[in-house]
C-alpha cells in the first residue's frame, strides 16, 4: 500500500473517532417495586388528574443545576417520557390507595421546583390539590397544600434520580394520608 492510502485511511479512522457520540441513558422517576403495586385497580383509587413542571426543567434531557444559578442540561441522560410524565406516571404508581369510599378523587399537582444538585441534593417542592366529589350531589371537597422535600444525593445521575424517586415517595404517602384524613388538614 501506498503512504498516502496509509495517510487517507489513518484520517478517515480519526475522523469516525472523532464523530463517535456518547449512548444515551434513560431514567424514569418511577421506581421498580411501585410497577408492582400498580397492577391492582381500584375503582375509588385517587386518579393523578394533571401535573406540572417549571418551564426549565420541562424536557426529555435531565437538566442539573450548576454553581448559584446555572443550569446544564445533559446531553446523555434523559427521561424515559416527558418530565411531567415522568411525575404522574411515579404518584399514580404510587398512589394506589383506597379513598375510603368517596365515589372519585382527583389530584392535581404543580411542581414549583424541581432540583437536582449533583453531590448536594434533589428537592421537589410542590403545590397540590386533593378533590373529593360527592356523588350524593353536595358540593365537593377540596384540600389545597404545599409540600417540600429534600433527599441528600451523590454526584452521579443515577443518585440523583434516586433520590428525587424517594422525594416523590414520600410526597405519595403525604397526599394519601392527606385524602384519607379529615378534610381541610394538610399534613
Amino acid at each position: 500500500m501506498s503512504a498516502r492510502l496509509h495517510l487517507s485511511l489513518l484520517i478517515a479512522s480519526l475522523l469516525l473517532v472523532a464523530c463517535r457520540s456518547d449512548p444515551v441513558h434513560y431514567h424514569t422517576l418511577t421506581p421498580l417495586a411501585a410497577s408492582a403495586a400498580g397492577a391492582e385497580h381500584l375503582d375509588n383509587e385517587l386518579q393523578v388528574e394533571r401535573v406540572t413542571v417549571p418551564a426549565q426543567v420541562d424536557r426529555s434531557q435531565i437538566v442539573v443545576r450548576q454553581g448559584t444559578n446555572g443550569l446544564v442540561i445533559l446531553e446523555t441522560d434523559w427521561w424515559g417520557a416527558s418530565l411531567a410524565d415522568e411525575v404522574q406516571n411515579a404518584l399514580t404508581n404510587l398512589l394506589h390507595v383506597q379513598t375510603r369510599g368517596r365515589a372519585k378523587t382527583s389530584l392535581r399537582l404543580e411542581v414549583q421546583r424541581f432540583d437536582l444538585v449533583p453531590g448536594q441534593y434533589a428537592l421537589l417542592d410542590s403545590r397540590w390539590r386533593v378533590r373529593a366529589d360527592q356523588s350524593s350531589g353536595s358540593a365537593a371537597s377540596e384540600l389545597n397544600c404545599r409540600s417540600l422535600l429534600q433527599t441528600p444525593a451523590g454526584v452521579d445521575v443515577e443518585d440523583l434520580v434516586l433520590a428525587q424517586q424517594t422525594n416523590l415517595r414520600r410526597l405519595a404517602a403525604i397526599i394519601s394520608k392527606a385524602s384519607n384524613t379529615a378534610p381541610g388538614h394538610c399534613p
